[in-house]
């Protein structure tokens, strides 16, 4: 993705995306998301860097600005890869409810997701 999610929010929508998330830090190694387990959240990554594996291989990393997880939500899949902690991360925590809201309250939201998700089917 190039840039950040939030560059085509207004400021005003990018709080209303934060404060429907909870701010949470997490150490390097942990691992948030398992492939193959149910979609029940996703991430904005605010700082720090993490590893996208694929039955253990890495096929991408992603900083700050990436969001992750949504995928699987909006696709009503279970995840089709782990995110591992490079760094140490601070991140805005979403339920899958918090982000199918968000989707339904503000098109330009689920238009977002929309893009990142196609960009990375064509970049795997």
């Amino acid at each position: 993705m190039t840039g950040s999610f939030f560059d085509s929010f207004s400021p005003q929508e990018i709080a209303r995306i934060c404060a429907t998330g909870t701010h949470v830090t997490l150490p390097q190694g942990w691992s948030p998301i398992w492939e193959r387990t149910p979609a029940d959240k996703a991430y904005v990554l605010l700082a720090g860097t993490v590893s996208v594996r694929r039955n253990g291989d890495e096929i991408a990393q992603l900083g700050p600005g990436d969001i992750v997880g949504e995928a699987a939500i909006v696709g009503h899949s279970l995840r089709n890869a782990s995110i591992v902690a490079l760094t140490p991360l601070e991140l805005i925590h979403f339920t899958s409810q918090a982000v199918l809201s968000l989707c339904d309250e503000m098109p330009g939201f689920r238009q977002a997701i929309d893009v990142v998700t196609t960009e990375r089917s064509a970049a795997s």
